[in-house]
């Protein structure tokens, strides 16, 4: 996949059409993973690039950054992710007050004319443009001016709701990240480096990884089955996202214990991916009272995991 950040540096590669697909992708979901798949097939029809246009930072930071939600992943994850969605080019537009204020057809001419659309591939509820003028019958219009053709998806519907980043968001707040994994397609991660902690879990004997915390949301605090990624190895691990209450800390951490090893993970970047909620963070009466909780932790973990491998 190619990544550029302007039309004018697509134009070369889209000299024969392109058929694009926009949106700012927040998560990769079900619903977007459709909308990618389908944009992919009408490219391979067309004989064509297919084209994805998103945005960095998302509309919101930059239009009113007060109301703007949580990431469900970085930017450097969406891209990764994108590298594995048979996308040809992503062009990630500068989102700037100066281009929130273009008309849609003005967005149409600056941002998607260059590339040469021959098709234009939307979601159930996409518009853009100032104040989102943009809507599908207007996109219609535009198409029949400047020489493309609009398709309009219907919405992917999961448990007779329909799947969005706001669901998904929703489900990681209420700590629901086995459901939240049904609507993304894979398991919720965070990625950081790990960094030096109090070592409090090392005196109970289970030594744990400390993360950075994360640009993109974490899932509602709590003790989670979870595996990592770090050194090209994926590891089973107990993870406590919260405040270790049981010490009078107040501090949001977020410690792993790597089941059956214990290797050096101090300054090295890791991913954690969220597979399920085992109970919420507590204050318990003693350190050993807390040591024999975790040690239950970890046997229900190591279940909960070995039983959830088909997923993976």
């Amino acid at each position: 996949m190619i990544t550029v950040y302007s039309a004018a540096e697509a134009h070369p590669f889209v000299q024969e059409g392109s058929v694009v697909t926009i949106g700012n992708f927040d998560g990769l979901h079900m619903g977007h993973r459709r909308l990618l798949d389908r944009t992919r097939q009408r490219a391979k029809e067309r004989r064509m690039p297919c084209v994805l246009v998103s945005f960095w930072p998302h509309p919101l930071k930059v239009l009113a950054a007060a109301y703007a939600p949580p990431l469900l992943v970085s930017r450097e994850q969406r891209l990764s992710l994108l590298q594995h969605q048979g996308i040809d080019m992503c062009l990630e537009l500068p989102f700037t007050p100066a281009l929130a204020a273009l008309s849609p057809e003005a967005f149409v001419r600056e941002a998607l004319v260059p590339l040469n659309i021959r098709e234009l591939v939307v979601g159930y509820d996409f518009s853009l443009g100032n104040k989102r003028a943009g809507n599908a019958a207007v996109l219609a219009a535009l198409g029949k001016k400047y020489g493309f053709v609009l398709e309009q998806l219907d919405p992917v519907i999961v448990g007779d709701a329909v799947v969005s980043s706001t669901r998904v968001r929703d489900l990681l707040r209420a700590g629901r990240v086995w459901e939240a994994h049904v609507l993304l397609g894979r398991f919720h991660s965070i990625a950081g480096s790990v960094i030096h902690g109090r070592a409090v879990g090392a005196e109970l004997g289970f030594p744990t990884a400390n993360l950075a915390m994360p640009v993109n949301i974490l899932p509602k605090s709590g003790v989670y089955a979870c595996r990592m990624l770090a050194e090209d190895a994926l590891w089973s691990v107990v993870t406590n996202v919260g405040v270790k209450p049981t010490f009078g800390m107040h501090e949001l951490t977020v410690e792993s214990f790597i089941l059956d090893a214990h290797p050096d993970l101090y300054g090295k970047d890791v991913e954690l991916a969220f597979v399920q909620r085992l109970r919420d963070e507590q204050r318990f009466n003693s350190p050993e009272e807390l040591r024999l909780r975790i040690a239950q932790d970890v046997e229900l973990a190591r279940a909960i995991l070995t039983a959830s491998e088909a997923h993976l």
